[in-house]
């Protein structure tokens, strides 16, 4: 029971389906059974949406100040929003971009300060977020500024794992925001992530080109042989297993995909339009950063809002990512704090080389 994780959810926008499938996998009793849920929020909000949500088990929430004061067992929820918030199911407004806003502010604080050990967002719109206060392109940016660090997207799932060399920049500028020095950094990023966070030994990477065919020698770019191809020859000389470049369209049509452990894309709709067409119910996640951070490969889906019909499994899958992703970085930490002593074996038996005889250690 005391160590079970606590895990920040924040609400997003208000006018969105975030509460919904916030809702929807809260109802499991299961979910606080496996995690401490700290939900950020507005109550009104909660109660309105779980109006609309008849063939799930209401979810009794216990309001507590702040994450320090959240308790096993049950859904907690900090309240962010002022009383009286105006909630307006599929129509975006100032007013839910502040209340998204809010939320994530408190529990970026939270979790910088240590008080809840992962960050679960819900679907903001971009658009009504942005203020004075609130000056950025998504929330990748916003931790990247809070938490510090240089923050790789990674769109993750049982199927493929795929990572950005830009994140959210125009497609007419994507060519010169690349230097090969950022796809190498990109590519130790990606390689450190899936070793760190997912587990995997000896990841095998594969890199996309930025032009179609892989630029056909030239004809169509030169980037591939300027950037993108002496990045990976440097990876490959810093041994870590980076292939390509791979034209994108027969990468993915021919299902030589499923050959590696991760993708690195050199922009935000080559990596994400595929992996969304082929990998259902995929998670966001924050790499090279302190902090964990998922969130659902959706949007905040006005068209739906409101209806009771969002499919909440992505929802789930981060907060089980999020979860899997803390465990293994604790894991690895405990791995690699101090270098092994060195151990000599005598008579099938590992022992220090400080217990020996001194005469034999000599020797």
């Amino acid at each position: 029971m005391s160590n079970r994780l606590k895990i920040g959810i924040s609400q997003g926008d208000i006018n969105g389906i975030g509460w919904e499938v916030i809702l929807k996998i809260l109802s499991d009793n299961r979910i606080a059974e496996l995690c401490t849920p700290v939900v950020y929020g507005s109550l009104e909000a909660a109660t309105y949406y779980q109006k609309t949500l008849t063939d799930y088990e209401p979810v009794k929430f216990t309001v507590v100040e702040g994450a320090e004061q959240a308790q096993q067992g049950v859904a907690n929820l900090v309240e962010c929003c002022d009383k009286g918030i105006s909630i307006t199911p599929g129509k975006p407004s100032k007013i839910g971009g502040e209340a998204a806003a809010k939320a994530l502010n408190r529990a970026v604080a939270d979790l910088k300060a240590g008080r809840i050990d992962a960050l679960v967002t819900a679907p903001i719109d971009k658009e009504m977020i942005q203020s004075e206060a609130f000056n950025y392109t998504g929330h990748t940016e916003f931790l990247a500024a809070e938490i510090g660090g240089k923050p790789l997207m990674i769109m993750a799932s049982e199927i493929m794992r795929v990572g950005l060399v830009t994140i959210h920049v125009p497609v007419s500028k994507v060519a010169e925001h690349l230097t090969k020095e950022l796809i190498a950094e990109r590519i130790e990023q990606m390689n450190r992530s899936m070793i760190e966070d997912f587990g995997i030994v000896k990841p095998r990477i594969a890199v996309l080109a930025l032009n179609p065919h892989a630029g056909d020698g030239g004809l169509l770019g030169s980037e591939e042989a300027e950037m993108v191809k002496p990045a990976i020859v440097e990876a490959f000389e810093r041994d870590i297993l980076a292939f390509g470049p791979f034209a994108a369209d027969g990468f993915f049509a021919s299902g030589q995909f499923k050959n590696y452990d991760a993708i690195l894309a050199m922009y935000h709709d080559q990596g994400l339009t595929p992996f969304k067409t082929l990998t259902p119910d995929g998670v966001n996640f924050s790499a090279s950063i302190a902090a964990v951070r998922t969130s659902p490969d959706h949007g905040v889906a006005y068209d739906i809002a409101g209806k009771g019909i969002a499919d909440e499994q992505s929802m789930r899958n981060a907060l089980y990512m999020a979860i899997d992703i803390v465990r293994r970085r604790k894991e690895w930490a405990k791995w690699t704090a101090n270098p092994l002593e060195h151990f000599e074996r005598e008579k099938g038996r590992d022992i220090s080389i400080k217990d020996l005889p001194t005469e034999e250690h000599n020797d």
